[in-house]
């Protein structure tokens, strides 16, 4: 995958960094020259100096090509606007932006930009949003992101399984089903069918177990 990383301070290098190691291409872009310096030496990736939402400094990156974008500077303003760029003009398929104002996240949460707070969990979580395929975050829970939210689209592995083997218990439920046009609270034995949707609750920490029970790969 190829992914813009916009601000290269601390989560913004270390997310660069991690995507980095994981051999997806990655360009970073800062104002500063000097921040390059946080991805080491052992970085592979490209930077482009400049403002992360001028149109130009974008298409220098190659955000025209690009799988995802993650706004990562110090700066929530340059942070939303960046995003709502990437989204609206660009359609970037995934943007996340780091926003630190809870009021501001939510707003931009139903504007279709997934946002991540604090660093001490932003890194880890913003690579789960970038690298995953076919999770949908619908919404973020709790003040300090511990639950998600997800839309999943029925693989045909699924298809005859009970909705309780997708359950763990204090950890993943499933609390709805969409079938054939109408939502409903399923029942532990109500067996999934082909064509349904499903709306998960999981916990951050099993993000990774809930992608290995729906049989989705993590995108290389």
């Amino acid at each position: 995958m190829k992914i813009i990383v916009v601000g290269c301070g601390r989560m913004g290098s270390g997310l660069a960094r991690t995507l980095d190691r994981a051999n997806h291409e990655v360009t970073v872009i800062d104002l500063h020259e000097s921040a390059f310096e946080a991805l080491g030496s052992s970085f592979r990736g490209l930077t482009v100096k400049g403002v992360g939402f001028d149109r130009n400094t974008l298409t220098k990156a190659g955000i025209d090509r690009s799988d995802g974008l993650a706004a990562c500077t110090s700066s929530d303003d340059t942070n939303a606007v960046t995003a709502r760029i990437a989204h609206e003009v660009f359609r970037v398929p995934t943007v996340i932006a780091r926003l630190y104002d809870p009021a501001k996240a939510e707003v931009y949460r139903r504007l279709g930009i997934q946002t991540i707070g604090s660093i001490s969990w932003a890194v880890g979580r913003a690579l789960d949003m970038l690298s995953y395929s076919k999770l949908d975050v619908i919404e973020t829970l709790g003040s300090n992101g511990g639950v998600e939210l997800l839309h999943v689209v029925v693989r045909p592995l699924l298809v005859g399984h009970k909705i309780k083997d997708l359950s763990v218990l204090g950890e993943i439920q499933v609390v709805a089903l969409e079938r054939r046009g109408q939502t409903m609270v399923p029942m532990e034995n109500t067996v999934i069918e082909e064509g349904d949707q499903l709306y998960v609750a999981a916990h951050i920490v099993s993000i990774g177990q809930l992608q290995e029970m729906l049989g989705v790969e993590r995108v290389k």
